[in-house]
């Protein structure tokens, strides 16, 4: 098992890839890949994206079709329409809820598997020290401040390690994330003409 110390810094890089990510992202995902399984809800994705076809198909054709040319065809078209598009509309009320509610789940479980890790083992670890500092190293007012809030004096304690990870993660990939979106600057032609 990991010890206390990576434990926190790989739950921070975590936090950090969730929140740059972002959640949205995340839950769009998921959803996706929650409709590619064997599901009832998948099944009704399949039969809504269906109706949603067929309600476009018929809608080109009633445009397509003149109402006062061909008005038997028109009505017919138009109840086919009319009626395909109750059923795409009774289906897609029935796929909102269902992806609402799997939204709601996955915000619960991911809150639980990050920020809710993060909090347990905060308290579960409050009087573990996650590492010792030399004897005498630093004076004993940063001794204290370092062992706050209970870890024993001259340890590092889990919340200060916390908000070392967080912040270390944090400036890190404030300095790594430019070297992999570089763009190239557009040059002028000014610059063009004085080159040649």
């Amino acid at each position: 098992m990991l010890s206390l110390i990576w434990t926190i810094f790989f739950l921070h890089v975590a936090i950090y890839a969730v929140n740059t990510i972002g959640a949205s992202t995340i839950d769009s995902l998921l959803w996706l890949l929650y409709l590619k399984l064997p599901t009832s809800t998948s099944n009704n994705a399949r039969e809504q994206s269906r109706l949603k076809r067929e309600v476009v198909q018929l809608k080109r054709d009633m445009n397509n079709t003149s109402s006062q040319d061909e008005f038997a065809k028109w009505a017919k078209l138009r109840r086919r329409h009319d009626k395909t598009m109750d059923e795409y509309e009774q289906l897609n009320k029935t796929l909102v809820a269902q992806k609402s509610s799997f939204d709601w789940s996955v915000k619960i479980a991911r809150w639980l598997s990050t920020n809710g890790v993060k909090i347990f083992l905060q308290f579960w670890y409050s009087k573990t020290p996650v590492f010792t500092l030399p004897e005498a190293w630093v004076p004993y007012y940063v001794q204290w401040i370092l062992s706050f809030p209970r870890a024993p004096m001259g340890s590092v304690s889990v919340h200060v390690w916390n908000s070392v990870c967080a912040t270390a993660i944090s400036v890190l990939a404030e300095l790594v994330t430019p070297m992999f979106w570089q763009t190239a600057r557009p040059i002028s032609v000014a610059t063009t003409q004085k080159m040649q």
